[in-house]
């Protein structure tokens, strides 16, 4: 049987395949079922890591490279990408402040800083970009931007005058911002913040309890990191007008959803929805007769702006069924099925280590997509 248009939009399957390598398999798979099948490939993401590749695979656009710093202040060379003919230039702040830049050991969210993250910034408006999409996922920081900030020409002094060292503990010292430096070409740029949490800046929810045990912080550094970013939101709010605190997403890469906010005037935004309008995703599953997706894990986050989530309730809108792959099913993915999801399984066809089923997740992924076609085309008849 002919299964009309299938549309193919996971996310990474973090740890084992990047969204194309993902849809590659599950595109493998559906071809053993339906091998003139019309495939229409379309790989996204959140915010997170891949966001750069997603955008580039579904908008054709260019990889450049440019000379940064990383977490810890040492030079690095990383890539980011432009699309619209230059004018646009997508960043992945993960890409030179992420935590996969360093070590077990090297983590330490009191010191980690963006800086790496301005320095793309300032390369995308080298290279012309009037326009920057960040990506607020993967951080190893806890500086509320102010790293990105300081590389952009803005200052941050304490009681003394003197500029504070990188990191989010010297937040604790600041006294002022002084943005008359600040790089004049940043007054007409267009910035969005690409997020897949809403988390506050401060607080139980905030940048520093939710996110920054996984950046080495010690319960008393979350304590401490926590008041650093008050004290920050505060002097942001006196000396710059920028109300902070409470915008849902500030907390973001440890508050660098924050610092684009304050120093950029940006506007933070869903990263799946970002994604999926630079791909026209809704205009391509309105034409499907089916859509598989995925991500690693499905779990009780899932529903909130998450890749699998999203790519649903598109398929909703246009009443066509979905179908998310992943590596696990936890406890607490099941509202997606309330709003839009018609099944989800698992990869796995056994018992494994996490190891071997990141070595085999190809494999797995391209034969739980074959199953899915067969029980699919079973259903038409």
């Amino acid at each position: 049987m002919t299964a009309g248009v299938i549309v193919v939009a996971p996310q990474e399957f973090k740890g084992s395949l990047t969204a194309i390598e993902a849809a590659s398999a599950m595109a493998d798979g559906l071809r053993r079922v339906w091998p003139a099948a019309v495939l229409d490939v379309a790989p996204v993401a959140d915010g997170g890591p891949g966001t750069v590749a997603a955008l580039l695979a579904a908008t054709g656009g260019e990889l450049r490279q440019a000379r940064c710093r990383d977490p810890l202040g040492r030079q690095m060379t990383a890539s980011y990408g432009v699309i619209d003919g230059g004018s646009t230039a997508i960043i992945e702040m993960a890409a030179a402040s992420g935590l996969v830049l360093l070590t077990a050991a090297e983590r330490d969210a009191r010191v980690t800083s963006t800086e790496g993250t301005g320095d793309l910034v300032l390369a995308a408006l080298e290279g012309g970009a009037g326009r920057v999409i960040i990506g607020l996922g993967g951080s190893a920081t806890n500086d509320g931007g102010s790293g990105m900030a300081r590389a952009l020409g803005i200052r941050l002094l304490d009681a003394a005058g003197a500029e504070l060292p990188p990191g989010g503990a010297a937040l604790a010292r600041l006294d002022r911002i002084d943005a008359g430096s600040k790089d004049p070409r940043l007054a007409g740029l267009v910035v969005l913040g690409a997020t897949d949490v809403r988390n506050p800046l401060c607080g139980p929810q905030g940048a520093s309890a939710v996110f920054g045990p996984q950046k080495g912080a010690t319960p008393a550094d979350v304590a401490e990191l926590d008041a650093a970013l008050a004290r920050f939101a505060r002097i942001v709010q006196r000396d710059l007008g920028a109300g902070i605190g409470d915008v849902p997403g500030a907390g973001a890469a440890g508050g660098l959803g924050a610092g684009l906010v304050a120093f950029l005037g940006a506007e933070l935004r869903s990263g799946f929805a970002l994604v999926a309008e630079a791909a026209r995703l809704e205009e391509r599953i309105a034409r499907a007769t089916l859509v598989i997706t995925g991500e690693g894990r499905l779990d009780g986050q899932s529903g909130f702006g998450k890749t699998t989530a999203g790519v649903a309730r598109l398929a909703a809108r246009h009443g066509v069924p979905c179908v998310a792959l992943c590596g696990g099913l936890e406890a607490g993915w099941e509202p997606l099925l309330d709003s839009g999801l018609t099944a989800a399984f698992s990869i796995m066809a056994g018992p494994a280590t996490l190891p071997q089923a990141q070595a085999g997740a190809a494999s797995l992924l391209a034969q739980a997509a074959e199953q899915v076609g067969r029980l699919f085309d079973a259903g038409r008849r």
